[in-house]
């Protein structure tokens, strides 16, 4: 996939209209129709609509994973970097709510080969932070009487349900959701919760 001001205009009427048609029921003439290009320039970029979708989440994670690394790289202590990392995965989450939630919506849409790509992408960011809990139960910080993989489950599940329930227009901004659900989260892993 290329990128060009074409490739985000498709990518934005494509978020719009899959958010508010559904992906299934919109077709690639109502998306060159809403970005005003045409076909052919779509296709230029997006060998399908299937590409597309993938698109969106690849453009989502590849931020929020390079984002991820570079907490990470700055180091310090685990529940500094720990806390960094879920103020930032939910306040991304938050700035590109409509692409997760289509994301979301559609991903069992996307093609086998796409959705194995999507499995182990989604699995690298989910290792790296597991790895973090990981680093602070070995350091006797958090919790160890409930499998890693159920604690970062328990994390990701707020940060998949924002969709569900968080509106800009609300009373809550995304800093306080952000700040509230990482401090309820750190709460729960620490060792006095057993």
């Amino acid at each position: 996939m290329k990128d060009s001001h074409v490739a985000v205009d498709v990518k934005r009427a494509a978020v719009d209209l899959f958010s508010t048609r559904g992906y299934a029921n919109t077709s690639v003439q109502q998306i060159v129709e809403a970005a005003g290009v045409t076909k052919g320039a779509m296709y230029h970029y997006f060998e399908s609509k299937d590409d597309l979708l993938f698109g969106i989440y690849d453009s989502l994670l590849s931020m929020q994973k390079a984002r991820l690394d570079e907490i990470i790289a700055r180091e310090g202590l685990v529940e500094d970097v720990l806390r960094a990392v879920c103020i930032d995965v939910i306040e991304s989450s938050i700035d590109h709510l409509a692409e997760a939630t289509v994301f979301f919506r559609s991903v069992h849409m996307l093609s086998t080969e796409r959705q194995r790509e999507v499995t182990l992408r989604r699995r690298e960011y989910h290792d790296e932070f597991a790895g973090l809990i990981a680093r602070g139960q070995a350091e006797g910080r958090y919790r160890t009487d409930i499998p890693l993989a159920v604690l970062a489950a328990h994390f990701f599940s707020d940060v998949h349900y924002l969709s569900q329930w968080y509106s800009p227009d609300g009373a809550e901004s995304k800093s306080l959701v952000a700040r509230e659900l990482t401090d309820l989260f750190l709460a729960s892993l620490s060792p006095a919760a057993t």
